[in-house]
C-alpha cells in the first residue's frame, strides 16, 4: 500500500517540479535581478563620473543657502531618477522661482535661518525636550520668513491676481503652510536677538539673575580689597574665574597676605581666598536656579511648539526644497541659462512640454524649434569649463586691483622707484592675463540633430574638442532632466532620456588586470545591455586602444547595434575613417566634424555637420618640429593606406555638396515661382478691383449727368410754362382779367 502525499509535497509540485527546484530558481532569479540592478547603478555611476556630473552637481548645491538646501541639492541632482511629469514639474519651479527673483518684491534667500537648528528643535521637541535659545531663535526665523513670503504673494496677488498662476508652483507651496502667529509672539517676548533669555521672561527668572549679579559685585568687591592689601605683589593679582568660582591669580608663588585654598602653582598660584568661599557657593547655587528658570521658559516654548509640530515640519520641509529650488534658479541666472523644451521621444504628433519662461526684454523665435530635430541645442556652453574661465577671471581682476592698491600704497609712502618699477611691471603683466581671458572665453557648439538620426559620429583632430562635445551634449540632457535650465543662446529642445551613459576617457580596472581596451569594451558592452529606447549614449574614441583595423570594424559594428536596437540617440567620437562610411549606406547615421584652422594649426572648437573630418595629426607633426623626412614618409605611408577610402569619402561629399546645390537651387526656383505666382494673384485682384472702381465711376457719373439733366429738363418746363401763361395775358386782356 502506498504511503498518501503529503498535503504540502503535492502543493510544492508545480507542473512536475518540486518545491525546493521553484525555490532555487526564484532565488536565482532574485539574485541575477539584484545583480543586473547593481551593474546598472555601476555604469550609471561611473557615466556620471566621467560626465563630471558630481562637480556641477557641487556647482548648482553652492549656491543653496543652507547646509540642508545643500545636501538636499546634491542628492536631488545627483539620483536624476525624475520621471518625465517630475522633470517638469521641476522646471516649472525654476521658471517660477526665477519670476519671484524678478519681481523683486520676494526674497527666497534663507541665508539668515539655519534650517539644521529648525531640524534639531523639532527633534527635541517630539521627545519632549526642551529647545535651547538658539534653536528657539532659529524656529523664530524660519517662521518669519514663511510669513514674509506670503504676505508678499498676497501683495502680489492682489496688485495683479495672475501672479498666482504664473508663480505655480511656488505660489501653492507657500499659501498651504501655516505659522501660528502666536509663537512668534511667544518667542520674541521670552528669547532676545543675541539667543539669550530675557529677564522678563519670568519673575522666578529675573530673581535669580538678580542673586547672581549681587553676589558678582560683592565678589570683584571682596577681590579688589584683599588686591589692594597685597602692598608687595598687588600688581602681579589679578581677579579671574575658575569653573565659576572667583579666585586671585598671582605671577608668582610667594605667599599672600590672605588665607585662602590653593588652587593650582607653578609658574603662578591661583588662590580662593576663605572670605569669597561663602559667596562663591552661593553664587554657584544662584546660577543653579538661573539655569533652572532658563530651562522653565524653554520648556513653556517647546510645549506651546509641541501644538504645531506637524506644520512647522512641512514649513521645515518645504523651506529646504524652496532652497533647492532657489539654488538651481540662481544658477540658471548667474550662467545665463535658458529654458529647456523637454519631450517624450515618442510624442510623434508634437512634444509635451512645460510653459517656457520667457523674459520680457527678448521673444526669440526660436523658442519652439523646428520639429524636425530631435535634440536642438544652440550655442551651447559646457559649464564646468565656462565657470571655470569665470573664476579664472574674477581671480585677475581681483590680482589687478590689488595690485593697483599696492602701487597706490607705495606712492602715498613714498618708496624708492625701483622697487616701484617693478610693482608696475608685475600690473601690466596682470593686466595682459585679464585681457587675454577676455579675448579667449570658451568657445559655444552648436547642436541640431536630426529626428532620423539615430547614431552621430563625430570626427576630428586631437585636442580638437570632441571630448568637450560628449560632455556638454550630456550634460544638457541630464540638466535640463534634473529641472536646471541649459547654458544655451536660445530655448534649446532637448529629449527626456531615461537614462545617459557615457564611456569616456581610460576606464581601466587595474584590480582586474585590465588593459585600457578591455576596460572600455567592459563598460561599452554593460552600456549595450542596460540601454533603452530612450537612453543616451555617448561613446569617445570608439575602437582606439587597438589593432587599428580591428577597432575600426568592432567600433562599425558597435555602432550598427546600437543603431538597430540600441539607444535613441548614440553619439561617439572616433578617428577611424572607415566610421565615417556607415552614413552612406545606413540613413540612421549622420557624420559631423571638428573644425580645424589649417592655416594656424588649431583647432577652433566648432562643429561642422554633414562633414567628415580629415586627420591633422601629420600636420600638427609638422607644426611641432618633426624633421620633414619623417613627415614625408608618414604622408606616403597614409595616403598608401588611406587613399581608397579618402577617395570614395570624397566622391560621396562631392555628390553631396552637388545634390545640396541642386536643392537649393530648386527651392530657390520655387520661392521664386512662389513670390511671382502671389504676384500675379495680387496683379489680378488689382486688376478686378481697378475694373470695378471705374465701372462704378462710370455709372456714379452717367448717374449725375442723368440727374443734371432731369433737373435742367424739369426747369425748362417750368419756364416754358410760365412764358406761355404770360403770353396768353398779353394777348387775351380778358383772360388776364380772369387771370388775375
Amino acid at each position: 500500500m502506498s504511503m498518501p502525499v503529503p498535503l504540502f509535497a503535492a502543493v510544492g509540485t508545480i507542473h512536475g517540479f518540486p518545491i525546493n527546484i521553484i525555490r532555487r530558481r526564484n532565488a536565482y532569479f532574485k539574485v541575477s535581478s539584484s545583480m543586473d540592478h547593481h551593474n546598472l547603478s555601476k555604469v550609471k555611476s561611473n557615466s556620471l563620473r566621467v560626465l563630471e556630473w558630481d562637480k556641477l552637481c557641487h556647482s548648482v548645491a553652492s549656491f543653496a543657502r543652507t547646509s540642508l538646501g545643500r545636501q538636499a541639492t546634491k542628492a536631488q541632482l545627483w539620483s536624476l531618477d525624475q520621471t518625465f511629469q517630475e522633470s517638469l514639474s521641476l522646471l516649472q519651479e525654476t521658471n517660477a522661482a526665477i519670476l519671484m527673483h524678478n519681481h523683486d518684491s520676494f526674497i527666497l534667500d534663507l541665508t539668515s535661518v539655519d534650517l539644521a537648528l529648525v531640524e534639531s528643535a523639532i527633534k527635541h521637541a517630539r521627545r519632549g525636550l526642551p529647545l535651547d535659545a538658539n534653536e528657539a531663535m532659529a524656529l523664530l526665523s524660519l517662521l518669519q520668513f514663511v510669513e514674509a513670503l506670503q504676505l508678499s504673494l498676497k501683495a502680489a496677488i492682489k496688485q495683479d491676481s495672475d501672479w498666482y498662476k504664473q508663480f505655480m508652483p511656488l505660489s501653492q507651496m507657500i499659501t498651504q503652510l501655516v505659522v501660528n502667529r502666536s509663537i512668534i509672539k511667544l518667542i520674541q517676548q521670552v528669547i532676545d536677538e543675541d539667543g539669550s533669555v530675557k529677564d522678563s521672561a519670568s519673575s522666578a527668572l529675573k530673581k535669580a539673575r538678580d542673586q547672581v549679579r549681587t553676589l558678582e559685585r560683592k565678589l570683584h568687591q571682596l577681590m579688589d580689597k584683599l588686591i589692594r592689601n597685597e602692598t608687595k605683589e598687588a600688581a602681579l593679582m589679578v581677579a579671574s574665574s575658575v569653573d565659576g568660582r572667583w579666585c586671585i591669580s598671582s605671577g608668582t608663588d610667594q605667599p599672600t597676605g590672605f588665607k585662602g585654598l590653593l588652587l593650582s602653582s607653578g609658574s603662578g598660584s591661583i588662590i580662593e581666598p576663605l572670605a569669597a568661599v561663602p559667596l562663591n557657593d552661593e553664587l554657584q547655587q544662584a546660577r543653579v536656579l538661573v539655569a533652572k528658570a532658563e530651562a522653565d521658559v524653554l520648556l513653556m516654548v517647546t510645549e506651546k511648539i509641541q501644538m504645531d509640530l506637524d506644520d512647522i515640519e512641512k514649513s521645515l520641509r518645504t523651506a529646504i526644497q524652496l532652497d533647492m529650488i532657489y539654488a538651481r534658479a540662481t544658477y540658471s541666472l548667474s550662467y545665463g541659462g535658458t529654458y529647456p523644451n523637454i519631450f517624450l521621444p515618442e510624442d510623434i504628433d508634437g512634444p509635451l512640454m512645460a510653459e517656457p519662461y520667457r523674459s520680457k526684454e527678448k521673444n526669440s523665435q526660436a523658442s519652439n524649434p523646428k520639429k524636425e530635430w530631435i535634440f536642438y541645442l544652440p550655442k551651447a556652453y559646457h559649464p564646468l569649463l565656462l565657470q571655470q574661465h569665470r573664476e579664472k577671471l574674477s581671480t585677475a581682476r581681483k590680482n589687478v586691483r590689488s595690485a593697483a592698491a599696492e602701487i597706490r600704497r607705495r606712492k602715498m609712502q613714498a618708496e624708492n622707484m625701483a622697487v616701484k618699477g617693478e610693482a608696475e611691471i608685475d600690473l601690466s603683466s596682470l593686466q595682459k592675463q585679464v585681457r587675454a581671458l577676455e579675448e579667449a572665453p570658451p568657445v559655444p557648439v552648436d547642436f541640431f540633430i536630426s529626428q532620423k538620426t539615430r547614431v552621430l559620429v563625430i570626427t576630428g583632430p586631437n585636442t580638437g574638442g570632441k571630448t568637450i562635445c560628449l560632455k556638454t551634449i550630456g550634460l544638457a540632457a541630464m540638466m535640463a532632466k534634473s529641472g536646471l535650465h541649459v547654458l544655451s543662446s536660445e530655448s534649446a529642445k532637448v529629449p527626456w532620456f531615461d537614462c545617459v551613459f557615457a564611456d569616456i576617457g581610460d576606464e581601466q580596472s587595474l584590480s582586474q588586470s585590465l588593459s585600457t581596451f578591455s576596460g572600455h569594451l567592459k563598460q561599452i558592452s554593460e552600456i549595450q545591455l542596460q540601454s533603452t529606447r530612450r537612453s543616451l549614449v555617448l561613446l569617445d574614441e570608439v575602437g582606439a586602444g587597438t589593432n587599428p583595423l580591428e577597432g575600426a570594424a568592432l567600433g562599425m559594428s558597435l555602432l550598427e547595434s546600437f543603431a538597430r536596437s540600441g539607444a535613441l540617440l548614440t553619439i561617439a567620437t572616433t578617428h577611424h575613417g572607415e566610421l565615417k562610411t556607415l552614413k552612406y549606406s545606413n540613413d540612421a547615421f549622420e557624420n559631423a566634424c571638428m573644425e580645424f584652422d589649417e592655416e594656424n594649426f588649431k583647432p577652433t572648437y566648432k562643429i561642422l555637420w554633414g562633414v567628415p573630418g580629415r586627420s591633422n595629426a601629420i600636420n600638427i607633426a609638422e607644426r611641432l618640429g618633426v624633421p620633414s623626412t619623417i613627415v614625408a614618409n608618414a604622408r606616403e605611408l597614409y595616403g598608401a593606406a588611406s587613399a581608397e577610402i579618402d577617395e570614395v569619402i570624397m566622391d560621396m561629399e562631392t555628390y553631396k555638396q552637388k545634390f545640396q546645390e541642386l536643392i537649393k537651387e530648386c527651392r530657390h526656383y520655387l520661392t521664386m515661382s512662389r513670390d511671382l505666382h502671389e504676384k500675379l494673384l495680387v496683379s489680378r485682384r488689382k486688376l478686378q478691383d481697378l475694373g470695378a472702381q471705374q465701372r462704378y465711376k462710370k455709372m456714379r457719373e452717367l448717374s449725375e449727368a442723368a440727374a443734371v439733366a432731369r433737373s435742367t429738363l424739369h426747369k425748362k418746363k417750368k419756364l416754358l410754362s410760365f412764358l406761355r401763361l404770360v403770353i396768353r395775358c398779353m394777348f387775351h386782356p380778358l383772360a388776364r382779367e380772369q387771370q388775375f
